[in-house]
């Protein structure tokens, strides 16, 4: 049952970033049976042009632009691409992200790079690019990011991007406060386990290890992709416009049972590592 009238986000323009898959999809398709006009990005098109034919196979039109939010001069080709077509953008969802679970002693700089330049820097240059814009051009407007239950507490085996996604919280409550006088708000979700195609076979390849994440949650099940999109859809709606700064957790309680959603890898020995190892690369 729909639990919002269709209007809710009646003429918003919402760009997601990462929006072709998982849960950046699952938003997206939240947003536009609640009127929004819809614009996605990710890098790669093939993908990106599927979903834009999948949702119009519904009766929606969905712009799309191939973007590789670590560079900052793609992210202004496709703000201006996005402005052009629909006039304006409304609302930024950050939602594209990269992690993968590995001592940390075991990473590279390169491997380090990889997660901090999507989480950490991709969502400050797309924030920066939109939110110069809206100054400029005097708009109000709304900004989402997806953080993660971790990225308060820390947590063991996932640390660059305990560490990426520690910062973009601190982006979110530091502009909250810096650009609310413009009329631009922040808001963000922490979301524990939900499981997405790619995402979840890296953070859980094996049966063991979900097994042992469902049991850290009380709730004893992970996130359905449709509560996270019913929250996403509340909060950048104007019944949300006194929220700002606020950072919303949906985890079925498991950040209160225990800090650190990847600590229990410690038990991992490491011949298991080099199996995880090689399956993570698999599935590349």
């Amino acid at each position: 049952m729909e639990p919002f009238s269709s209007d809710l986000l009646k003429d918003k323009v919402v760009l997601v970033t990462g929006g072709a898959t998982g849960l950046g999809r699952a938003m997206g398709e939240k947003f536009l049976k609640l009127g929004a006009k819809l614009a996605i990005t990710g890098r790669r098109e093939e993908v990106l042009q599927q979903t834009s034919s999948d949702l119009s196979a519904s009766g929606y039109s969905v712009f799309y632009k191939p973007c590789d939010v670590r560079d900052p001069a793609q992210i202004s080709a496709l703000v201006d691409a996005v402005e052009q077509h629909y006039g304006a953008v409304d609302i930024l969802v950050n939602n594209a992200a990269g992690n993968f679970i590995s001592p940390t002693e075991r990473l590279s700089t390169r491997a380090v790079d990889a997660v901090l330049g999507i989480v950490l820097h991709g969502t400050f240059y797309a924030t920066l690019e939109i939110g110069k814009r809206w100054i400029e051009q005097k708009r109000s407007g709304t900004m989402l990011n997806i953080v993660t239950t971790y990225a308060s507490s820390g947590s063991g085996y996932v640390v660059p991007s305990a560490a990426a996604k520690a910062g973009v919280l601190a982006l979110t409550r530091s502009l909250a406060v810096e650009w609310a006088p413009y009329g631009i708000r922040q808001v963000a979700i922490a979301p524990g386990p939900f499981p997405t195609e790619g995402a979840w076979s890296r953070l859980s390849p094996t049966p063991e290890l979900e097994e042992k994440m469902l049991d850290r949650i009380p709730m004893k099940r992970v996130g359905d992709k449709e509560e996270l999109a019913n929250l996403a859809a509340f909060l950048i709606s104007d019944y949300a416009s006194y929220i700002n700064g606020e950072v919303v957790t949906i985890d079925g309680g498991e950040w209160l049972q225990g800090a650190g959603q990847f600590n229990d890898l410690r038990q991992v020995t490491d011949e298991q590592w080099d199996v995880l190892a090689q399956m993570t690369r698999k599935g590349k």
